[in-house]
């Protein structure tokens, strides 16, 4: 057989009996190309087999391999025939024992919502000029380091206290939970960062106890989680008042830039300084308007005001007298017509007379009058005295 029918005759057996496998391995030699794809060697202590991943599935995966990193990979083998070499071409890859630890802690996650200890409405706000800050991690990490080179950077005159922890292995959850609760108990700090530098999600894990958790959300004071890279998210992420993709962007959050501050504040002098000098100015030209002038001016236009309100009452005086006489008029006039009426000069008028005995009685009757009684006649118009002669009195 020539190379190329034995190749073939390898490739069809290889690709038939191995079209489905997984395999356990650690990645070494991992290279992405240009185009996406992934190439890399996945070996144990004793054997090796190249892998390749294609941009297509790799872009479903969370995470970028490393050297080191041990992983599970489901594919199919396959020959490439002008090497006469054999791969496995991958479909999916996951971190070893990620899986159960993954199912593990979002089982976790979803107890603890439910208990409301991710909650927004319980987190704290970051005050915005910490005078010291607290920083809970490894203290011989990158972590620290980073931390301090960014702090130094934007403010140099910030306290910073150092809590020293595990941040890996046995015992570092139940290290990391202590250090917050001591912060607590002394009130060391006006915000803390917890943290540590990149890792596997094994060596992050400390970070997702709930222990850890617990501590966090019980901390009076505000807490900022920095764990691993961005990509990392640990349950600390979720309870922290803020999270940090990064040690270094939390020292940027946590810390104000000192020339920033001292350029608002400059600014801010320098408007108020404007502002004052404005008023002043205002102020100025209102104090030249008050000269003798402008008050022996004000002063005549408060006199001509209240002597046009003057002016306005004894209108108002005199018309409310007018109104009051003229009715008195009118009821003098009416009272004055009512009399006339009933006066007997009225009746007098229209050709009566009135007559009267000596004593100046009214006769109404001819009775008590006697012959040769002397009686007066009163008419309009003068009267006369005369003599009874005769009466007759009527029946």
């Amino acid at each position: 057989m020539t190379v190329s029918e034995i190749t073939t005759q390898i490739k069809r057996n290889l690709e038939t009996s191995f079209s489905h496998v997984s395999i356990t391995g650690e990645i070494s030699n991992f290279s992405p190309a240009s185009s996406g794809h992934w190439y890399f060697t996945l070996k144990d202590a004793n054997a090796a087999i190249s892998g390749v991943m294609f941009r297509g599935a790799n872009s479903k995966i969370s995470f970028t391999p490393t050297d080191g990193m041990a992983v599970t990979v489901e594919g199919n083998i396959s020959v490439y025939a002008p090497r006469g070499s054999y791969q496995i071409l991958c479909t999916t890859m996951k971190k070893q024992g990620e899986g159960d630890l993954l199912a593990m802690l979002e089982e976790r996650k979803r107890k603890l919502a439910q208990e409301g200890l991710f909650d927004a409405t319980h987190k704290q706000p970051l005050p915005k000029l910490p005078k010291r800050i607290g920083v809970i991690t490894s203290p011989t990490g990158a972590a620290i380091r980073d931390i301090l080179q960014v702090l130094q950077r934007r403010n140099s005159g910030l306290d910073v206290v150092v809590l020293p922890t595990l941040v890996q292995g046995d015992g570092a959850g139940a290290s990391v939970a202590a250090r917050i609760r001591q912060a607590n108990r002394i009130n060391i700090a006006d915000v803390l960062i917890v943290g540590r530098g990149g890792g596997s999600l094994e060596d992050l894990l400390p970070f997702s106890e709930e222990e850890v958790v617990r501590a966090i959300y019980h901390s009076k004071i505000p807490i900022v989680s920095a764990v691993g890279h961005e990509v990392d998210t640990m349950l600390s992420d979720y309870v922290a008042d803020l999270r940090a993709p990064t040690p270094s962007a939390a020292a940027e959050l946590v810390a104000a830039n000192r020339e920033d501050l001292e350029r608002t504040i400059a600014g801010c002098k320098d408007v108020m300084t404007r502002l004052m000098q404005h008023k002043l100015e205002g102020l100025r030209l209102l104090l030249n308007q008050y000269g003798d002038a402008y008050f022996a001016q004000s002063l005549q236009n408060v006199v001509r005001v209240k002597q046009i309100r003057l002016d306005e009452a004894e209108f108002l005086i005199k018309h409310q007298i007018e109104l009051i006489l003229r009715g008195l008029r009118e009821k003098i006039t009416l009272r004055k017509e009512t009399l006339a009426a009933t006066s007997p000069l009225e009746v007098l008028r229209r050709g009566y007379a009135m007559v009267t005995d000596s004593s100046g009685n009214i006769l109404m009757n001819p009775q008590g009058v006697h012959k040769d009684d002397t009686i007066q006649i009163q008419f309009e118009e003068g009267n006369i005295t005369a003599r009874v002669e005769d009466t007759n009195e009527k029946v």
